[in-house]
């Protein structure tokens, strides 16, 4: 089943990488979207794909170095958006 979800992540997750990190690590996953910094300091991911997909690349999110740079984080399940086909970087 395909599904969409919003993560707002907390913490230290400007200014050390965080977007180019997440970016590298969707090579390993069959999802679609795009991260970006929020100007009050989170960093907001939009994420589509198959469910086991979504939930595994999210997991690999926080086994990852980025792990220790989030305080908090919420996932949230958007609408699906047609189009979408690879993953951005936004500004």
């Amino acid at each position: 089943m395909m599904v969409a979800k919003r993560v707002l992540y907390e913490g230290r997750v400007q200014g050390v990488g965080f977007r180019f990190s997440v970016k590298s690590i969707t090579t390993g996953y069959e999802v679609a979207g795009s991260v970006k910094n929020l100007f009050d300091g989170r960093v907001e991911l939009e994420v589509q794909g198959e469910e086991s997909e979504v939930d595994e690349f999210l997991n690999a999110i926080l086994e990852s170095h980025l792990r220790r740079h989030i305080h908090r984080f919420v996932v949230r399940e958007i609408p699906l958006k047609s189009g979408i086909k690879g993953f951005e970087i936004r500004h």
